[in-house]
């Protein structure tokens, strides 16, 4: 058995060397209700963070603008019929989480950055006297006069950057995002707009990550978002758990262990798709499964779990670089809280190759109308790549995690290699 074991994590380790699309099915994951409490959250702590969002959400709605909605982070649940047929997926039903389309931030990011900058703004409050929730705003003079003196700042590779520092500078904080090489210049461009400090590194999104940590070390007024290690940011991408749930209900889809519910994540750090995970898992139980999706130069999840290396793997160990045009999931080591709390959580991982992002952002437009960036294609290509005895009438759902945000000259240019590579003949949903 352990002859066997090794023989299968060395031809793993050997297809993720060689940049190979592959897939990994977690040989330790068992029941929701035992691996669940490995999670330091619990029911009670998200029904806190819901009522939390629900106080601040007409805030959020004068700080962004009567056009942007009610403040209510959520975002639509959408069939995707037209795109199933053109990748010759008979079985089953593909479904799409439009976080690409959440309000205020245009990306999934805004269920956890969000979260944490009004967690802590309230906090800092309620440490001043200022009785926020109640008869004060978090945007009323008062706040803001406070949330001047202090600072927020957060490391990124660009849409957590994105949301973090949008809605800090709103509140009237002083924001720096430390931002690392790969983060597109749109974003670098739209975050200075809005007048938060864009520190550019050389470096990868760790580099970017460690840099702004240590800033922030050293200025006790400075508030930093570790994407890496937070808490804050997991509780407030769990809370799509439920609403998950209830847009089912609605739409009369039934989900049981009969019939599951297959849910593929695209993955960087990991922050966002394990605090979804969990939120599915608390809502759904055994009835749903988890995948995490990632780009062939940069699996640090994967890796991350299939070792037992946790944060202590790297994709650089691997010979691999870490350069996808999935720029949101350029990481090279996973984080420590999501990669050790859901080791027995979630039910595999599988990679992309950044051809199929590009080529399946092509054909999601064409058939469906739907725009939105490569990384948040990752998803996709899960309900043909993952081989996991799933029956024929499985539910599957690829979170889409970014892209109502993009410049119409990007988003021109990226469509137009997708479109550029299938009119050569490449294969939409596999390298």
């Amino acid at each position: 058995m352990l002859g066997s074991q090794v023989a299968a994590e060395s031809a793993l380790f050997g297809a993720l060397r060689a940049y190979q699309e592959t897939c990994w099915i977690n040989p330790s994951r068992v029941a929701a209700a035992e691996a669940l409490p490995d999670v330091p959250l619990d029911a009670a702590a998200l029904e806190a963070a819901r009522a939390r969002l629900a106080r601040h959400a007409p805030a959020l709605a004068r700080l962004f603008g009567q056009d942007e909605g009610d403040g209510v982070i959520e975002s639509p649940l959408v069939r995707l019929p037209r795109l199933q047929a053109a990748m010759g997926a008979g079985q089953g039903a593909l479904w799409m989480k439009l976080d690409s389309h959440l309000p205020l931030a245009g990306s999934v990011k805004a269920r956890g950055g969000f979260y944490e900058v009004l967690a802590h703004a309230e906090a800092l409050a309620l440490a001043h006297g200022l009785p926020v929730g109640g008869a004060l705003a978090l945007d009323a003079p008062e706040c803001r006069a406070l949330f001047a003196r202090h600072k927020v700042a957060v490391g990124s590779t660009g849409n957590l950057g994105f949301a973090i520092g949008t809605l800090a500078a709103r509140l009237g904080f002083a924001a720096t995002v430390h931002m690392s090489a790969d983060a597109r210049e749109w974003k670098k461009a739209r975050l200075r707009a809005s007048g938060v400090n864009v520190v550019e590194h050389a470096g990868d999104y760790g580099a970017a990550v460690a840099a702004g940590r240590a800033d922030a070390a050293a200025d006790i007024g400075c508030h930093f978002v570790d994407d890496e290690n937070s808490l804050a940011l997991f509780t407030g991408y769990a809370l799509a758990g439920a609403e998950v749930a209830r847009q089912l209900m609605q739409a009369g889809e039934a989900i049981g262990t009969d019939r599951p519910l297959v849910v593929y994540l695209p993955c960087g750090v990991g922050g966002a798709p394990g605090g979804i995970a969990y939120g599915l898992k608390l809502a759904f139980g055994d009835a749903v499964r988890c995948y995490f999706a990632e780009p062939t130069h940069s699996p640090a999840m994967l890796f991350g779990l299939a070792s037992g290396l946790f944060e202590n793997a790297s994709v650089y160990d691997l010979g691999l670089d870490n350069a996808t045009r999935a720029d949101g999931l350029a990481v090279a080591r996973p984080s420590a809280l999501v990669s050790r709390a859901l080791a027995r959580l979630v039910d595999g991982c599988y990679t992309v190759d950044d051809g199929v992002l590009y080529r399946l952002q092509a054909a999601l437009a064409e058939s469906e109308g739907l725009r939105l960036e490569p990384s948040a294609l990752a998803g996709v290509p899960g309900l043909l790549r993952v081989d996991d005895a799933l029956p024929a009438d499985t539910l599957h759902l690829a979170w889409a995690t970014g892209g109502a945000q993009v410049p119409e000259e990007v988003m021109a240019a990226d469509l137009a290699e997708g479109v550029r590579q299938l009119s050569l003949g490449a294969p939409l949903w596999h390298a």
